[in-house]
């Protein structure tokens, strides 16, 4: 359990059996009346932010969620499977929890896995990844890295907008948290 004092940037908190992070928190003490404190709570399972107040009578527990660097093995019908890279356990994960990251996870990609307990909690992928472009339309001739894109199918099934003349074959650099392309490799 922890008091309006032990509120900061980055605990795990459980409030109504649902896990939180505190994204920002400011501590706040008018002239008058008592403390209080003002967050901004992360859901960890959907990432959903919330703004929550608490006050210097309120409690809440807080949750040790413990991150782990996993390596995505394989992929069986909907299920990805990780092996933790230090104890060697698996995990086994539905493509609906991984989520829109999927279409950039390859084999061997080494993630981030915050679990509770034994329960993961959230996938995080690299910020940047590298990808063989396996389909995409020829550009023509004449094309500049200043003209318009087209879409390119990657190595893990997904699909970006890359420039005309990116051309078949080419491993690229995405962002993952937007899903667009960064530059050739």
């Amino acid at each position: 359990m922890a008091a309006l004092n032990d509120l900061r940037n980055g605990l795990a908190i459980k409030l109504d059996n649902i896990i939180y992070t505190i994204v920002d928190c400011q501590h706040v003490k008018p002239g008058k009346g008592n403390a209080f404190a003002r967050t901004k709570l992360k859901r960890v399972a959907d990432g959903a932010v919330i703004d929550r107040t608490f006050r210097a009578s309120d409690t809440v527990e807080t949750v040790r969620l413990e991150e782990r660097e996993m390596q995505y093995m394989y992929r069986d019908g909907i299920l990805l499977y990780f092996m933790d890279n230090e104890t060697f356990d698996q995990y086994s994960l539905s493509e609906d929890f991984v989520g829109d990251g999927i279409k950039f996870l390859k084999e061997g990609e080494t993630v981030k896995i915050k679990i509770d307990g034994n329960t993961p909690m959230t996938v995080e992928l690299p910020t940047f990844v590298e990808l063989a472009i396996v389909e995409t339309d020829p550009g023509l001739r004449g094309d500049t890295a200043s003209g318009g894109s087209k879409p390119a199918k990657l190595e893990t099934d997904g699909v970006v907008q890359v420039p005309l003349f990116v051309k078949e074959g080419t491993k690229i650099k995405v962002d993952t948290r937007t899903g667009t392309y960064v530059e050739r490799v």
